[in-house]
């Protein structure tokens, strides 16, 4: 039977600026509004001078939005995910180009910086943050070191045949990179279409286009991490066109057991949730799905790997992490001049 799906990471909402008019005005947007992957989508055109329907222009998304859900979803019966999770070790199983592209995705970034692991499912289940209740004693080292073996991208094998496993049991889980996807797809969908001024937003993430009416840059704000619970606030405002953004932070789900806490973000490394004072990362990259992938696996690896990490392959990245004196922001070569 599939696992049941949480998100391995949960998002910080990104604000977004700009009004909801529904006019084909070319100053104003076309926004479409509805719900996929158990979350929403608000999505901004600007059309200019196309002349566009905004019913057949939604019922186009949903129809794209639907078939990644198809593909990727484990709450879907039939996906394509869970056939996948329900092979034994050594079958190899045709795969449609989009679930290739998020496979091979995923395992590129797991071995490039051995903190995203799409098979890691199991392992959070264990510490309490699946859909399973939360664990009455902290696991023993003997169950994270079995869990460790059972798990990995090294695991799967994709080739001209398919997709296979090399171990049995092994399950796949797309939650820091589908939502991307999907995203990635609509983008795609809206530029078939000839729209070039663009806003699309699922679940927290992005991907903008263009620019707004008079050339502007569409105005994208990074949550306050360390804001009061209920409360929401803007850390810093973001000029941008033509790219994803996604953040990921650490503070959002957690719980205390024996007087000690424990966040939701688990090194596949040590089988560990992370302890460290990195608390926000926000990734900009062309495509929105290595932009998730991207902001949940720096998350995990803490400020100075993540740093190091953002240098070394020239990632725009924007880290605030805690410290004595209060948060400490930091932004990479590459991501500077967004600021």
């Amino acid at each position: 039977m599939a696992r049941i799906f949480l998100p391995i990471i949960i998002l910080l909402t990104l604000i977004l600026s700009g009004c909801d008019n529904n006019s084909t005005n070319a100053s104003q947007p076309i926004v479409i509004n509805g719900k996929t992957m158990g979350t929403t989508y608000n999505i901004k055109v600007f059309p200019g001078t196309l002349e566009l329907n905004k019913e057949q222009l939604k019922e186009q998304i949903d129809d794209v939005l639907i078939a990644v859900n198809q593909s990727m979803s484990p709450w879907v019966e039939g996906s394509e995910i869970n056939q996948f999770n329900a092979l034994s070790e050594g079958e190899f199983m045709a795969i449609s180009e989009d679930f290739r592209t998020v496979v091979a995705e995923s395992i590129r970034l797991g071995k490039s910086t051995e903190t995203l692991d799409v098979t890691m499912g199991p392992l959070i289940d264990l510490w309490g943050f699946g859909p399973d209740k939360r664990p009455m004693k902290r696991p023993s080292q003997a169950q994270l070191d079995d869990m460790r073996a059972r798990i990995g991208v090294d695991k799967l094998l994709l080739s001209e045949q398919g997709l296979a496993k090399t171990i049995d049991g092994l399950e796949v889980s797309f939650s820091a990179t589908a939502k991307g996807f999907g995203i990635d797809k609509v983008a795609a969908l809206l530029e078939q279409l000839g729209l070039q001024n663009y806003m699309v937003e699922i679940g927290g993430e992005l991907r903008v286009s263009g620019s707004k009416p008079n050339d502007k840059p569409w105005i994208i704000a990074i949550e306050q991490p360390d804001a009061p619970i209920g409360q929401r606030q803007v850390h810093r405002e973001l000029k941008l066109r033509n790219t994803g953004i996604a953040t990921s932070g650490d503070y959002r789900i957690f719980y205390e057991m024996d007087g000690e806490t424990f966040t939701h973000l688990i090194d596949p490394a040590t089988g560990m949730p992370v302890k460290h004072e990195l608390v926000s990362v926000t990734v900009l990259h062309p495509s929105a799905m290595t932009a998730d992938g991207l902001a949940t696996a720096l998350t995990v690896m803490g400020t100075e790997r993540a740093k190091a990490y953002a240098e070394q392959h020239q990632l725009a990245v924007y880290l605030i992490s805690k410290s004595e004196q209060g948060l400490v922001t930091y932004a990479s070569d590459a991501f500077k001049p967004y600021l």
